[in-house]
């Protein structure tokens, strides 16, 4: 099994809006994907590791997939439209990883 994650750094003054995400972006891009997105989580910041420390990232999500085959294929023909949809949430460049679950 393997994870795409996405995650947003906190950047002070930037935008971004969780209702979106959670009720717009990730429901989309789950339709999109279809069966090959067998799941996904979304977590939102709340501080980092140091007290009163701000959290290191606003917002994750993390797609679970069987494959990274089976994520490529699915992800691929939507990519454009997906990644198109971030501006209606975000100003933030997000950070991206492919990792293989070791552990579930």
């Amino acid at each position: 099994m393997i994870k795409f994650s996405v995650m947003y750094p906190h950047t002070p003054g930037a935008r971004f809006d969780h209702d979106y995400y959670r009720d717009q972006h990730m429901p989309m891009l789950k339709a999109r994907m279809g069966d090959a997105c067998l799941s996904y989580t979304i977590d939102k910041g709340l501080a980092g590791g140091a007290p009163d420390s701000p959290p290191t990232y606003v917002a994750m999500c993390h797609v679970f997939c069987e494959s990274l085959d089976a994520f490529q294929k699915a992800f691929g023909p939507h990519a454009k439209e997906i990644r198109g949809d971030v501006k209606n949430y975000t100003d933030i460049a997000p950070a991206t990883q492919i990792s293989e679950v070791v552990v579930g």
